[in-house]
């Protein structure tokens, strides 16, 4: 069998872009490094107790449920006292860089291939990819074309991150019941007033779900971004496993799991109240949308 030289392609085609386009990957590289630099900044900022009380401050304001503001005092003042305080704050700056990059990028993808079935049938193999393709695959472009570091690993991470939010708000718009997207069509609303309007409100408990999903994903790919230089949690582990240190890595190990509690909850607690909200708009909708239409025909007749 003839033998196609995929690997070889996809070579020459990265170091072509490193040979014609290494200064905007220089430039997107200190711009990201910025970033993640200001967001850990933010967070590293105030006392640690004063941090753990914002968290659970936000806590109370996604579930109103005591618990988890109880687990959230207790589990961050358990990283605190293993220090690894600063590890842990490293890679929520990266995971937070990296969700709100995959966000921006999936949502409106999302919101286009919903719209569009062309688009749909073209993203939906990419998708597919992306989401089979190992994880390690990611860090290889990135590695080459942004060197060591943080930087490769919050692209890989993003990258990584993107498909959910994409899937995800996809079918929350394609879920919103016709006749309310008639009903406002009837009433003179243009596409982006529907969408705005109608689908988005509509289709949020979905899109919550795909932020959720996001930053689970985001955070996986960061423990791994730290074979590849990326400080933080994954640093800490990934030196615990060639140093053969079982407690330290354990630790590591720990403080990646109450972090990704923390932020999984929050998440499905913001989503819950989200879909409970939706559920609410949909019945009120529903029961609307015969009234609506009554309206526009009598509105027709007597003109």
């Amino acid at each position: 069998m003839p033998e196609l030289p995929i690997g070889e392609a996809v070579e020459k085609f990265t170091q072509f872009l490193q040979d014609h386009l290494g200064g905007a990957f220089d430039v997107f590289a200190a711009v990201l490094m910025k970033l993640v630099g200001a967001v850990y900044t933010v967070l590293v900022a105030p006392h640690p107790l004063l941090l753990i009380a914002v968290f659970a401050a936000l806590a109370w304001l996604a579930g109103r449920r005591v618990p988890l503001v109880v687990f959230t005092v207790l589990a961050f003042l358990l990283v605190a006292s293993m220090r690894l305080w600063v590890q842990t704050m490293q890679t929520l700056a990266v995971v937070l860089v990296a969700a709100v990059i995959a966000v921006a990028i999936g949502v409106p993808l999302g919101v286009w291939a919903a719209r569009s079935s062309r688009v749909s049938m073209v993203i939906r193999p990419v998708l597919d990819f992306m989401q089979t393709l190992p994880v390690f695959v990611y860090l290889i472009p990135a590695v080459f074309l942004f060197g060591i570091g943080v930087v490769p690993g919050v692209v890989a991470t993003t990258a990584f991150a993107v498909p959910p939010a994409v899937r995800l708000t996809q079918l929350g718009i394609r879920q919103v019941d016709a006749e309310v997207v008639e009903a406002a069509v009837a009433f003179g609303s243009r596409p982006w007033q529907v969408l705005r309007e109608v689908q988005l409100p509509l289709a949020l408990p979905s899109i919550m779900a795909g932020i959720n999903q996001v930053i689970m994903m985001a955070l996986s790919m960061v423990v791994i971004a730290g074979m590849v230089g990326a400080q933080g949690l994954g640093s800490v582990v990934v030196q615990s496993v060639t140093q053969l240190d079982i407690g330290k890595g354990f630790e590591g190990g720990l403080a990646v799991v109450i972090l990704a509690i923390y932020l999984d909850r929050l998440t499905s607690a913001a989503g819950a109240r989200d879909l409970t909200r939706g559920r609410a708009r949909r019945r009120a909708a529903r029961s609307d949308a015969p009234a609506r239409h009554d309206r526009v025909r009598e509105s027709v007749t007597t003109a």
